[in-house]
C-alpha cells in the first residue's frame, strides 16, 4: 500500500513537471479534449457508450489539432485520449474527410440499377434450373430479395436468355441427375440361385446421391404386394 501511494505521488509530480514545460496552446487543447470526453462519459454511465456523429466530429477535430500543434504520434496521445483508442479517433477523422469528398450527388431519376451480385444470382437461377421470370422472382423473395417480374425479364434479356417457352422444353438426363440426385431413389430386383436351384428375388432401393442401399424384401414368389 505504501509503495502504491509513493508511486502515485511520483507519477503526479512527473506529470506536473511535464505540464510545466508545455505551451499554453497544448494545455488548452488537452483540457478541452479531456472535457469533451468526460462530458460524453458523464451522460452515458448507465448505458452502453455510443457516440453521435457530432461528438465524433468534435473529438476528431480536437485530436487532429493537438497532434498537428505538438507533433505527437497516436501512441503518445494515449495519455490524453482516454476513453477511446487514439487510432479510433483518427479513423473517425479519415472517415469524415472521405464522406466530405465522396458525398452522394443528386440522383438523376429513374429506377436504380440492380446490384451486380443480385444480377448474377438471377442469371444462375435461370441457367441452372431453367426457371422463368415468375419462378425466379418467387425464389428471390424466399432469399430476402425483392425484384419485379419486369426487372427479372430485363436482366435475362440483356444477357440474351430467351423466355421459358423459347428454351428447351425438357431438361436433359444429366441435368436431372446433377440437380436432383439427392431426391431420387432407384429400385430394382436381382435374383439369387440357391443350392437346390430355387430362385429368390431380392427387391432393393438405392439413394442416387449417397449410393446407400436399402434392402426391401426377398421372396421366391414375387407379386404385386
Amino acid at each position: 500500500m505504501g509503495w502504491f501511494v509513493v508511486a502515485q505521488v511520483f507519477s503526479a509530480l512527473l506529470e506536473l513537471f511535464i505540464l510545466s514545460r508545455q505551451t499554453e496552446q497544448k494545455k488548452d487543447l488537452e483540457i478541452l479534449l479531456l472535457r469533451r470526453q468526460l462530458a460524453i462519459v458523464g451522460r452515458k454511465l448507465d448505458k452502453q457508450l455510443r457516440v453521435s456523429r457530432a461528438e465524433k466530429l468534435t473529438l476528431a477535430f480536437l485530436a487532429m489539432k493537438l497532434k498537428a500543434s505538438t507533433g505527437q504520434t497516436a501512441r503518445q496521445l494515449r495519455s490524453v485520449i482516454r476513453i477511446f483508442q487514439p487510432e479510433t479517433v483518427f479513423k473517425w477523422h479519415r472517415e469524415l474527410t472521405r464522406r466530405k469528398w465522396s458525398f452522394n450527388k443528386q440522383g438523376r431519376g429513374g429506377r436504380p440499377r440492380t446490384d451486380k451480385e443480385l444480377e448474377r444470382l438471377v442469371l444462375r437461377l435461370a441457367k441452372e434450373n431453367g426457371w422463368g421470370n415468375g419462378k425466379i422472382e418467387g425464389e428471390l423473395v424466399k432469399l430476402g430479395y425483392t425484384l419485379t417480374d419486369e426487372t427479372v425479364s430485363n436482366i435475362l434479356r440483356r444477357h440474351n436468355i430467351p423466355p421459358v417457352p423459347e428454351r428447351e422444353t425438357s431438361p436433359g438426363w444429366r441435368h436431372l441427375m446433377r440437380h436432383y440426385r439427392e431426391q431420387i431413389l432407384a429400385c430394382n430386383f436381382f435374383t439369387v440361385e440357391t443350392l437346390f436351384l430355387k430362385t429368390l428375388y431380392v427387391l432393393f432401393f438405392i439413394e442416387v446421391g449417397s449410393r446407400r442401399v436399402h434392402f426391401a424384401g426377398c421372396t421366391a414368389h414375387p407379386n404385386g404386394e
